[in-house]
């Protein structure tokens, strides 16, 4: 992650900190004031979480979601095709993480193996050639 993308993960969670600790205070002045209320009258108020606690705790969300968002990498390629033409294109600077490392998964080209291998074997040729192979050591 980047210092911007913390940055902001980090205010959205002093935002979403601050809303809960507001939802509690909210909760224990009610259940204060349901408690005097009980002692004097016999009816009781419900209230409900205030708007702005409610919008804060969205809000707060929102701006950890868009920090997490904004710190991860770009996402990898479905198609093997696509993704082994990158390797070869850009190496292991294609798969760095936002610290500058090389991802920990990265091995190289996959199809390596593939282009190493020895060629397949054409049966025809070697017919052609040991024919005449024993054409020319018949004649000597």
């Amino acid at each position: 992650m980047t210092w911007i993308s913390k940055a902001i993960t980090l205010f959205g969670a002093v935002l979403l900190g601050h809303a809960c600790y507001s939802a509690q205070e909210h909760s224990a002045l009610q259940s204060f004031k349901a408690a005097t209320a009980t002692l004097t009258s016999s009816s009781l108020a419900v209230a409900s979480l205030p708007v702005d606690i409610a919008i804060e705790t969205v809000i707060a969300i929102t701006v950890i979601l868009f920090g997490l968002v904004l710190g991860t990498r770009p996402l990898r390629p479905i198609q093997w095709r696509v993704w082994a033409g990158k390797i070869e294109r850009e190496g292991e600077e294609g798969f760095m993480d936002n610290d500058g490392e090389v991802n920990k998964d990265f091995v190289g080209n996959p199809f390596k193996f593939l282009e190493t291998r020895p060629g397949f074997v054409d049966i025809r040729k070697q017919r052609k050639e040991f024919a005449s192979w024993v054409k020319t050591s018949s004649t000597q």
